[in-house]
């Protein structure tokens, strides 16, 4: 049960609505990144991939006039999932920074923040039971479950943000680079609102990640694993390909699919 929730409530702005809600898993090699759009125009986008390249993906997604990002989050300071948003920041105004107030200990890092501080973005510390609202109207909400600030951990990773995008009656889970040890506290402290239509498997199909009984949890349709193409880390994981088979979940990796766009209406969720 989510106890203490905040509520993050973003300023109406007149922006371009599209009416659906637009979620795109980036194909930034072997990293994460992921905008999603709400029906109502507002933007968040969650880490940056490790370089640049995620400025090009964006052009992709973004119309060529829009120099403003509603809110960036970063899950953790890695930097296959920070190095790109300096690049990021320099090319557009961003209004909200989100993060779990870890420190980095790379250049990257450090560049990142002090970006942060000489846009004036404002900044949020993420923690369990914050809910970032990014469309009041029409109920499009990012909920944070993890990390909880009474458990601590010693494996960076596991200070990832994990949450849950909701649309209606559509849902993403956003699982950052949380191991097994991270899923099972979910598994016994959420139960059944994990349960969602498009899991982002955790640390780029690693074996620390993914476990059956979280998968079972979970039970998505579909499984995305954001790595790179041939990467030298083995990933995904033949175990973790035969747990998310094992669920009957469709499997799409960004190394072979490139971005992968899903849009919703609020009932249903289809590939774009």
């Amino acid at each position: 049960m989510m106890l203490g929730i905040n509520i993050f409530v973003w300023n109406y702005q007149p922006s371009q609505s599209s009416g659906f809600l637009n979620v795109s898993f980036l194909d930034v090699g072997q990293g994460d990144s992921i905008f999603i759009e709400a029906p109502n125009g507002k933007q968040l986008l969650i880490d940056g991939g490790r370089n640049g390249s995620v400025v090009s993906e964006l052009a992709s997604q973004m119309s060529f006039q829009d120099r403003q990002i509603d809110v960036v989050l970063a899950t953790h300071p890695d930097s296959d999932h920070i190095g790109g948003l300096p690049e990021v920041f320099s090319r557009f105004d961003i209004l909200n920074f989100v993060d779990t107030g870890t420190k980095g200990e790379t250049n990257t890092y450090r560049t990142l923040m002090d970006l942060v501080l000489s846009e004036n973005s404002n900044y949020v510390k993420a923690k369990r039971g914050l809910v970032i609202v990014l469309d009041k109207k029409n109920g499009v909400y990012f909920q944070v479950l993890a990390p909880d600030e009474n458990i601590t951990f010693k494996d960076i990773n596991d200070t990832s943000i994990v949450g849950r995008l909701v649309f209606g009656e559509s849902s993403f889970l956003l699982t950052g680079d949380a191991s097994k040890a991270v899923e099972n506290i979910l598994v016994y402290s959420d139960g059944e609102i994990l349960d969602s239509d498009i899991l982002k498997s955790g640390h780029h199909g690693s074996k620390t990640s993914s476990s059956l009984l979280f998968l079972e949890e979970v039970s998505p349709d579909v499984s995305i694993i954001s790595a790179g193409y041939n990467n030298s880390y083995g990933h995904p994981h033949i175990n973790v390909l035969e747990n998310i088979k094992a669920v009957d979940s469709e499997i799409l990796e960004t190394s072979k699919d490139g971005t992968i766009t899903f849009q919703s209406d609020g009932v249903k969720i289809w590939r774009k």
